[in-house]
């Protein structure tokens, strides 16, 4: 009889280890999506609306911290010119631009 109280405790403490493990998989799973999937998306979806609403002639702040205006635009690069000498263009990623502000109305 006390074979059969000590292989009982065992299978139960067998199941309860499992049900742990299971929620702390869930709770993993949560936090992962709340800190950390959820929020990247977010910020795709504002870079891809940021990319899209770039025009010739706005100007932008690059990743690297220079300030430029757009002078052409493609499917995935941008030329940016750079300073007061109209000479300083580079082509670049549209990644790497960080901020794009437009050009007052008058």
């Amino acid at each position: 009889m006390n074979m059969l109280l000590t292989g009982e405790a065992a299978a139960a403490g067998q199941a309860s280890m499992v049900v742990m493990i299971i929620v702390y998989a869930v709770i993993f799973g949560l936090f992962y999506f709340f800190m950390i999937a959820r929020p990247r998306k977010k910020e795709m979806a504002q870079r891809t609306a940021l990319y899209n609403s770039m025009e010739v002639g706005d100007s932008v702040l690059t990743t690297s911290g220079f300030y430029g205006i757009l002078i052409d635009i493609t499917e995935e690069d941008v030329i940016v010119e750079f300073g007061n000498n109209k000479n300083c263009r580079i082509p670049m990623k549209k990644s790497a631009i960080e901020q794009v502000e437009k050009p007052n109305a008058d």
